[in-house]
């Protein structure tokens, strides 16, 4: 190995899983690291992870204890938004009649919810609507946008989605609506002519502010909206900060980059959270079962995928009526809903998934099949299909999509990617070429919408398009390794320092640690999803518990399963408190495992 090659970790060049690991700290992050706890005093661990996250020695104190009040920009740097904020004031101080129109996932969810405590606060009278996955589809319709009108709203609002929505715009200003947009999809040249667009990834917003998803455009809009009612002597909302949960929740879920604004939000929202005052929320972590103090993980885990269980295969609705109510018995009722909605998604999911992976393999054969899979089913859910998508995608190690597809010959689809290749724009791309009819997203997930007779050509456009950028991200395949530790120094205080560098997320990844040479000493299968649950003894005899999601069918499960009790492995993961009983214990989520004699497996 040249000393300007890789730095394998471990000296694993081929993991049981195909990968590299590799240190996450080039030779100049490590002399950062070292600045860094020689500046600061800071552990050697955590002084790793920060460098690794390109955070220099100056930044190292502000990274830690991240601000809304420092690291909230100026919201008229972006496009549109004081315009946004004039309209969205004039129409509250003149009592008008708003309609809000937001996507079903929680991100639409959440800034509907925050919009809608912001206006009820001076007494307005809001109608929120949802639209239904599977009979309305993504982003406004006109339907829908004539009952709005109808019922006499003069100002729509959407939320999380409208950028690509010309015709449904277009239609709400001739019945002399007016519309403002809160968004963050991916945009074209081609914008709709509403009063205001606000949106960070519009081609000509020079804010930088990209990174944000709708709920975060959303708590913006917001400030810039108090501030014009300020400029013109007017009420104001009392506590935007109480509103940052809202913003938090999408953030994570939504899997957009942790950094400057949005991790600032996270770190506020999710010290609300831990104080109930959202009852929503809180319902929400009671259904799910939570234990312990509620953190960004769970978000992710638990909260977010029963908020997303109402727009998959329930009520759409049911999302934003959960996190906007101020009635314990709504909340209540509403999360037992979102709870039971779940388990059925999960059923429904585990059934699609085991007939998406078999036609996968059938596909791929031997060979190295092609760079995109294009998976379409009349069995499938359309509730479910980004699921899917993300299990064939990790599974496969290639962006995926699956549609579910309708008796009329139509479907609905969802896509997930890699790392380095643009799902969104190849989207966009096929839209403008007439291959599909509706599609768009972003750089790791996008929706389409599609005719049967037009699949295999938007099945030739994504491999002839992305398959360069596939196979040079599938090239690189590693995992950045940010220390190595024992079971022993697996402790609770030792994870729970860790939040410092926090939150953990897109962006942000969560530290990867490597176990060197330890021995598996129990494992089996558990759960519905078939995750393997097992026990690492390190030579000290420590021990640590771990648990590989979904793996119980896969080579990485099964390895840990047929594990011989006398031989060494390691092995590198994730690691989180886990509260059973009251009792706090450490549990690591298993990544990969290589054999020390055998780096190239």
């Amino acid at each position: 190995m040249s000393p300007d090659g890789p730095q394998y970790f471990l000296n694993i060049d081929r993991s049981l899983s195909g990968n590299a690991w590799v240190d996450r700290l080039d030779i100049a992050a490590q002399r950062q690291a070292t600045a860094i706890v020689q500046q600061h005093g800071i552990t050697d661990i955590l002084a790793r992870i920060l460098a690794a996250r390109g955070v220099d020695v100056d930044q190292a104190v502000s990274f830690l204890t991240p601000t809304i009040r420092e690291l909230m920009p100026d919201p008229s740097t972006m496009t549109d938004m004081d315009a946004l904020a004039t309209r969205l004031a004039e129409a509250i101080s003149g009592r008008e009649k708003i309609a809000l129109f937001g996507d079903y996932d929680v991100d639409g969810a959440s800034s509907c919810a925050m919009m809608l405590r912001f206006l009820r606060s001076f007494g307005l009278s809001v109608v929120c609507h949802i639209p239904d996955r599977i009979f309305e589809g993504y982003g406004p319709n006109i339907p829908a946008i004539n009952s709005l009108i109808d019922d006499g709203a003069t100002l729509l609002i959407l939320l999380d989605c409208g950028t690509t929505s010309v015709e449904a715009v277009a239609h709400a200003r001739a019945r002399d609506c007016d519309v403002l947009i809160l968004d963050h999809h991916l945009a074209t040249e081609n914008l709709p002519d509403a009063n205001a667009l606000v949106n960070p990834n519009r081609p000509d917003d020079l804010s930088e502010l990209g990174y944000l998803c709708a709920a975060g455009v959303t708590f913006m809009a917001l400030v810039a909206t108090n501030r014009a009612l300020r400029n013109a002597g007017q009420g104001q909302f009392s506590d935007l900060m109480s509103l940052a949960d809202l913003a938090a929740l999408a953030t994570i879920c939504d899997v957009v980059p942790l950094k400057g604004l949005n991790r600032a939000l996270v770190v506020r929202g999710v010290q609300i959270m831990k104080e109930g005052k959202n009852l929503g929320i809180a319902a929400l972590a009671l259904a799910a079962r939570l234990n312990g103090p509620i953190g960004p993980s769970h978000l992710g885990f638990m909260i977010g995928p029963r908020i997303n269980a109402g727009g998959r295969i329930g009520d759409a609705g049911l999302g934003t009526r959960l996190l906007a109510t101020s009635s314990d018995e709504e909340a209540m009722f509403i999360a037992a809903q979102l709870d039971e909605l779940n388990s059925e998604r999960q059923t429904i999911e585990a059934q699609a998934v085991e007939e998406a992976i078999a036609v996968a393999e059938a596909e791929i054969g031997q060979g190295e099949g092609p760079a995109v899979l294009v998976l379409a089913s009349q069995s499938w859910h359309p509730g479910v299909v980004g699921l899917v998508a993300s299990r064939l995608k990790d599974r496969f190690g290639r962006p995926a999509f699956a549609i579910a597809m309708r008796p009329d010959g139509t479907g609905s689809g969802s896509g997930r990617s890699l790392s380095g290749v643009d799902l969104g724009s190849a989207v966009l791309s096929a839209v403008q070429n007439n291959l599909i009819q509706k599609g768009g997203g972003h750089a790791m997930a996008a929706g389409i919408s599609l005719a049967q007779n037009q699949i295999s050509g938007f099945r030739a456009h994504m491999n002839e398009l992305l398959a360069h950028k596939v196979s040079a991200a599938r090239e690189k395949a590693s995992i950045k390794i940010d220390a190595a530790i024992t079971a022993r120094t697996a402790t609770p205080d030792f994870v729970n320092s860790l939040g410092e560098v926090g939150p953990f997320g897109m962006g942000n990844p969560s530290p990867v640690f490597a176990l060197a040479s330890h021995f598996v000493t129990f494992s089996k299968v558990v759960g519905k999803g078939g995750h393997v649950q097992f026990s690492l003894k390190s030579g000290d005899s420590a021990t640590l518990k771990g648990i590989a999601f979904r793996a119980a069918n896969s080579e990485l499960g099964q390895a840990v399963l047929n594990a011989p009790k006398d031989k060494p492995f390691h092995f590198c993961g994730t690691l989180n408190v886990d509260y059973w009983q009251g009792r706090a214990r450490v549990q690591m989520r298993l990544i990969d495992m290589a054999d020390p004699t055998k780096p190239a497996w």
